[in-house]
């Protein structure tokens, strides 16, 4: 009996989707075509749920909302024993829908094998894994990569990502973060986009596009995911799971639209998050879940919870036990429960209670079925499992050459005094000192996937890769920047104490022409779990940058960290800055190819560099307050005493080794209404002696609101490369859209009245002209 119905609830519905799907092979000559093709599509998946879950019993529908973390025992000894046999048992009866951190296409095969050969229904199951920025081949840490404004570079980063991990037997990750970032004590900042809501929005839309490609069904992409929903980037004090309070303004404003953008560029998964908003955890939120997401924004994907928050409503006060956390998260929408192990124990008990409506059930694992569909499991379980490609698209050559284009692009240049950068290929000799100048496992970055430890370039590789033949290059560690163990799971152990590498490192120094130092950040400083009230630089780092300098003023000091990091003496006095996160597997190639000019930087910072900590939260799009100045010479206005308000390096902040002049605004016209356009120009000059490229940026203000509006805000920006002398008109068109915010009447809108338009090279260096939206 078992299979006849698998038989018949495979192949019948085959039939009719193979008379659909062979219009694949028809070039459609017109978007109607396509919208229809897409609809048909659709509707075909719709009728086949709707017979599926005819079929299926409540602890079947509730199987599908079951997501268990990888035990690899299961095919090994230990599956007979314990709780590990109870798992096992229930993947056979069709009681979970999905694993995560099952790895290896052999691996994946036999967890697929078990659901679809011994359940009733045979309905695959769901692989996911964290592939946050590479899988073994590692690229830039998201937020070294959003440095790069460059969201083509950021699709094939995510595109191969996805390729490499769809190889492995994966088909869904846990990717992008798009919460928007404004304290960098966060660890979780080296995760996501930055500080801006628009430019997070597109990095967001941009890596949804790469993970998924252009058909989720294409073997070679994964399902990703949007999180965390929603807020988790503003908790308190920056200390990761913290409470969040943020008002309406901000949550619709600042933190929601990321989020709506990649729902609306077809995101197959969300997850929520683990903080609380105004007093209601997000699992447990159905304004956010089922009001927001599902209702208003029509979102037809699934809402995964994150690992065991469904639980922590326990914790957080709002559920009194697991039962009662259960009927919370799927009473709010959060359809599948990772690693709590409440929908599986209490369920079913709530429905024959009469507390939810199987309907909520249902709804949840037609949700999650859906993607099943959508990725092309339901017709072919094994469709991931490929060992031919496992072995041929993982780590590759090509895979690493787009690492190191990613990577270089992401670095922000922050300071070159005297133009001492470039290096010259003819330098007699160069020491490279620093705790992370030889380090090859640092350039990783957290949350590396299954990247080899200690398999990235080093700084000292890639310079010894690119100078000169005469060039004598020595080195130096001059301090540990950590002790003891370096784990995702352990706290780091920072080195405070020994300070004996510091005199052979200054001696060093002295005797070379140009000293490269390399300090910032351990890749377990940054990342979750990880928020620090101290962000200068860690352990006696300081000490080693201030004895390097005293003994040679040509000093480059090479930052690598995973977030916004206090600087001010470095600022101050270092001629040369480079700032180069965690740039994944090609870092020392990468960094040595923009020191010696073989690749002029073009990055710009995606978040403020704060002067001190106690600025924090310091970020461009501030509201003006009612004392923006002093206007009597007195005290009494909004600022410090003791520094100045605005950032050490403001966002959009970024150097190049050439120099550009931006012309006056020229706008087409000075007033418009709804419905018409203007047009905002300027003309760029390449002013210096290296061609380079120079990410242009436009910023509005709404001078009047029905809500106070920020100061400003980015609407636009666009790269453009010149060769030396060269100039090109950059034109930005401005619509009523443009200028739409969600206003006090609780609607996204655009109010009438007088803009500021800003044009310039970063947040604080632009330019101003004036229009009216009548």
């Amino acid at each position: 009996m078992q299979t006849y119905i698998l038989h018949l609830f495979r192949i019948l519905p085959i039939i009719s989707l193979s008379l659909l799907l062979h219009l694949d092979k028809v070039k459609m000559s017109n978007t109607t075509q396509i919208m229809s093709y897409e609809k048909d599509k659709n509707a075909l998946i719709e009728e086949r749920l709707d017979s599926l879950l005819a079929l299926m019993t409540l602890e079947e529908k509730i199987g599908q909302l079951v997501q268990y973390s990888g035990f690899d025992e299961l095919t090994g000894p230990g599956a007979k024993t314990g709780n590990a046999l109870e798992k096992y048992n229930r993947i056979k009866a069709g009681k979970v829908g999905s694993l995560l951190n099952v790895l290896s296409v052999e691996s994946v095969r036999k967890m697929q094998e078990l659901a679809v050969n011994n359940s009733r229904l045979g309905i695959p199951l769901l692989f996911g894994y964290d592939v946050i920025h590479g899988y073994k081949t590692m690229f830039p840490i998201p937020l070294g990569e959003s440095a790069s404004w460059d969201l083509e570079a950021i699709r094939m980063s995510a595109a191969v990502a996805a390729k490499e991990a769809a190889s492995s037997g994966l088909n869904w990750t846990f990717a992008p973060m798009i919460d928007i970032g404004r304290d960098p004590r966060w660890g979780r900042v080296m995760e996501g986009g930055g500080e801006d809501t628009y430019l997070g929005a597109q990095i967001g839309v941009a890596r949804v596009k790469g993970f998924q490609s252009d058909d989720l069904k294409n073997p070679l992409s994964i399902a990703a995911c949007a999180k965390h929903f929603a807020a988790y980037g503003f908790a308190e004090g920056g200390r990761d799971y913290n409470t969040v309070d943020v008002s309406d303004y901000t949550l619709h404003n600042v933190i929601l639209p990321p989020f709506k953008a990649c729902a609306d560029a077809g995101v197959a998964t969300f997850m929520n998050s683990f903080n609380e908003i105004g007093g209601i955890p997000s699992t447990g939120n159905v304004y956010l879940q089922r009001e927001m997401l599902k209702k208003n924004w029509n979102y037809q994907g699934f809402v995964v919870s994150d690992w065991a928050s469904i639980y922590e409503m326990e914790e957080h006060g709002h559920a009194a036990d697991l039962k009662d956390a259960a009927l919370k998260a799927i009473t709010a929408g959060s359809d599948m429960d990772m690693e709590s192990y409440a929908y599986e124990n209490h369920l079913e008990t709530l429905v024959k209670e009469g507390k939810i409506d199987e309907k909520i059930i249902e709804d949840a694992a037609r949700r999650i079925l859906r993607v099943k569909y959508q990725i092309g499991i339901m017709d072919n379980p094994y469709l991931y499992c490929d060992e031919k490609r496992e072995k041929k698209n993982i780590l590759t050559k090509e895979n690493l050459g787009i690492s190191r284009d990613i990577a270089r692009k992401s670095i922000v240049l922050l300071k070159n005094q005297n133009n001492l950068l470039p290096l010259s290929k003819d330098l007699k000799s160069i020491a490279i000192i620093g705790p992370l100048a030889a380090d090859k496992d640092t350039p990783l970055g957290n949350w590396r996937g299954q990247a080899i430890n200690n398999s990235a370039v080093s700084l000292l590789e890639g310079v010894k890769n690119m100078a000169g033949k005469k060039t004598e290059v020595t080195y130096a560690e001059g301090c540990k920047l950590s002790i003891g163990e370096r784990s995702f799971t352990a706290e780091l152990t920072i080195n405070q104490n020994d300070r004996s590498q510091i005199p052979a490192a200054v001696a060093l120094a002295k005797q070379s022409e140009i000293v490269i130092l390399a300090i910032g950040e351990d890749s377990q400083q940054s990342g979750e779990g990880r928020s620090q009230t101290d962000i200068t630089l860690s352990g006696v780092q300081q000490e080693l940058l201030e004895a390097v300098y005293a003994a040679n003023k040509n000093l480059v000091v090479v930052l690598m960290n995973g977030r916004p990091l206090v600087i001010p003496w470095m600022a101050e006095n270092a001629p040369a800055i480079v700032e180069a996160w965690h740039l994944g597997s090609e870092a020392g190639n990468a960094i040595a190819d923009v020191l010696f000019g073989a690749y002029n930087p073009s990055g710009k910072l995606p978040m403020s560099f704060p002067r001190h900590v106690g600025q924090i939260p310091v970020y461009y799009n501030h509201k003006n307050t009612g004392r923006p100045v002093s206007k009597d010479n007195n005290v009494f206005w909004s600022h410090y005493t003791d520094m100045p308000n605005s950032p050490l390096y403001p966002f959009g902040f970024g150097l190049s080794y050439t120099t550009f002049e931006y012309s006056p605004i020229r706008l087409s016209k000075n007033t418009f209404k709804n419905g018409e356009q203007i047009t905002a120009s300027i003309t760029l000059k390449n002013t210096g002696k290296y061609e380079g490229s120079e990410i242009v940026q436009l910023y509005l203000r709404d001078l009047v609101g029905s809500l106070t509006r920020p100061v400003k805000e980015l609407k636009g920006f666009q790269k453009v490369t010149l060769a030396p002398n060269e100039s090109k008109e950059v034109s930005f068109t401005i619509t009523a859209k443009d200028l739409e915010y969600y206003t006090a009447r609780k609607q996204w809108e655009a109010e009438p009245g007088d803009f500021h338009l800003f044009i310039g090279t970063n947040s604080q260096e632009v330019q101003k002209t004036t229009f009216k939206l009548e």
